[in-house]
């Protein structure tokens, strides 16, 4: 799969997380941050020429962005990701590292993510976040649902931590294979993985339902997610910004969720609602 790499430089820290929030919902799905600025990878079949130019001419009207747009191949992509791969420790007990990096002493969960171009390596602060809270649920026997997948990090997780079934679904096709390689690369192969969206979602309740997405399709799928959720039951979102935390928790509301904490870095946010 050919993909279009695009750089822009000389960009503020702040800059950076709107930037890709917003190229994420032109069809970007994912980002390498470099010192001064951050490279975006899109599939060229999600490619519109038209609308990410308009965009792009935009943003160097108003905010003086500079950029290149090329396109690519996904291996030479990989290979840049995995000359600056590091792995992430989370709360000293959760460690996602790539084949190539070595097991750290002392970790409770120790997940191997092969890095490709799929979300959830733990390097983006909303993956970070929703380790930390899904570390702090019981969810020892737990059936569980992880949508938008990416890697299947979340998964895996859930199931390092005893989760009784988990089933991971993601849209894209790239995401899926990765899901797929990661699973067998952490023995978890009771794992579930499904390619498609919220109407591919088994006809079965879920006890705890993972959801790093965005925004929009957040709260498009909230009814779903409630309709597939146990009572009482956990569902835990993020992929969005603080700023859009009372939106979110809003739309969970109507659907009989509850608010019950939230954290954030970055101005990123993950919430966790009760049914």
């Amino acid at each position: 799969m050919n993909y279009y790499e695009l750089k822009l430089n000389a960009i503020t820290e702040e800059m950076k997380e709107i930037l890709m929030a917003e190229l994420s919902e032109l069809g970007f799905e994912s980002f390498l941050e470099e010192q001064d600025g951050i490279n975006g990878y899109i599939p060229v079949s999600r490619y519109q020429g038209k609308t990410i130019l308009s965009y792009l001419e935009k943003k160097s009207q108003t905010i003086g962005l500079t950029y290149e747009l090329k396109k690519i191949k996904a291996e030479n992509w990989n290979a840049i990701w995995e000359s600056q791969y590091k792995p992430v420790l989370v709360e000293k007990k959760c460690l996602v590292r790539a084949p190539f990096h070595d097991a750290q002493p002392g970790v409770i969960y120790d997940i191997v993510i092969e890095p490709k171009m799929s979300f959830g390596t733990a390097h983006h602060e909303t993956t970070t976040l929703m380790i930390g809270m899904l570390m702090k649920e019981n969810v020892k026997g737990m059936d569980v649902l992880d949508m938008g997948c990416g890697t299947g990090v979340l998964a895996i997780l859930a199931f390092k931590m005893g989760a009784g079934s988990v089933d991971a679904i993601d849209l894209d096709e790239w995401a899926y294979q990765n899901a797929k390689e990661n699973i067998l690369k952490n023995n978890a192969h009771s794992i579930s993985v499904i390619q498609g969206d919220v109407r591919k979602i088994p006809a079965q309740e879920y006890d705890l339902i993972l959801a790093n997405i965005n925004r929009n399709v957040l709260l498009d799928d909230i009814p779903l997610y409630a309709q597939h959720l146990s009572h009482p039951g956990i569902l835990l979102l993020s992929g969005f910004y603080l700023d859009d935390l009372p939106l979110v928790s809003r739309r969970a509301k109507e659907n009989n969720l509850e608010l019950s904490t939230s954290g954030s870095r970055n101005n990123w946010v993950a919430a966790k609602f009760i049914k």
